[in-house]
């Protein structure tokens, strides 16, 4: 038995069901529509590096940031010219700024507390470019608050020969009212010719609200919102917060 995010290759692979290559191109436009080109990229609590590694494909100098080093090491591994660091995003110190910071994949869940998330922050400020932006993709409150989740708990994928099912989170998995944590259960099958292997671990979620972001935007200072919205399109195809069909929770800031 080992934990999800101690096997890059299955979590990568548990996460295959989204088009990065068409998010990115959605980053990209975001970007534009605010006034900014950006030439370099960071990607925090990273993982696998999917993002950076697209970015880099685009002919942009990325850099991907991560604590765990499986991840670091597959990362560097993946074929694109990344640059790889292993770091904790509320400490991190690279000694140099980026035109585009991303936290893809709710990866702030990580950030236990008010204190940890102004201080990833506060990082983050410090190391954009003037006019830089910061997108940061978290879970859509309804998961949590709601009855009527957006995201499915369960869902199965298939790349190259190989097939999983994977269940993140279970409907005894209840969320601590006073910390907002839950211990989330998390299977993976993967089955392939070789066999069938199974992969467990319980994950801690920090589930955030928009209010509680915009708290520790505030006392992070340096940053301030230029954008939200509820899913991956732009233009015509923007999605509100607030939108029925809206089943994430992006915000762009831009540096100060």
């Amino acid at each position: 038995m080992s934990g999800i995010y101690d096997d890059p290759w299955a979590y990568e692979l548990a996460c295959s069901f989204r088009d990065v290559a068409a998010e990115v191109d959605v980053l990209l436009g975001w970007c534009a529509e605010l006034g900014a080109r950006p030439a370099s990229v960071l990607e925090l609590a990273a993982g696998p590096a999917e993002h950076a590694r697209e970015f880099a494909r685009r002919g942009l100098a990325a850099t991907a940031l991560d604590l765990n080093p499986a991840m670091c090491a597959y990362a560097a591994r993946a074929g694109a010219r990344i640059e790889v660091v292993q770091d904790d995003m509320t400490r991190f110190d690279l000694g140099r700024r980026f035109d585009l910071v991303v936290t893809m994949l709710d990866s702030t869940s990580h950030l236990m507390t008010l204190d940890a998330f102004v201080a990833h922050l506060r990082r983050v400020a410090a190391h954009l470019s003037p006019g830089g932006l910061y997108v940061v993709e978290m879970s859509h409150p309804r998961d949590r608050l709601g009855d009527d989740p957006s995201v499915s708990t369960g869902w199965t994928v298939e790349r190259g020969g190989v097939r999983a099912s994977v269940r993140w989170g279970e409907p005894s998995d209840r969320l601590d009212p006073v910390t907002q944590i839950a211990d989330d259960h998390v299977t993976m099958t993967i089955t392939d010719g070789g066999g069938t292997r199974v992969l467990r671990d319980v994950v801690p979620y920090r589930f955030w609200t928009a209010t509680e972001l915009d708290a520790a935007i505030r006392l992070a200072g340096g940053l301030g919102v230029a954008a939200r919205y509820g899913d991956f399109g732009g233009g015509e195809d923007a999605v509100a917060l607030t939108a029925p069909e809206a089943w994430r929770m992006i915000t762009i800031l831009r540096r100060a």
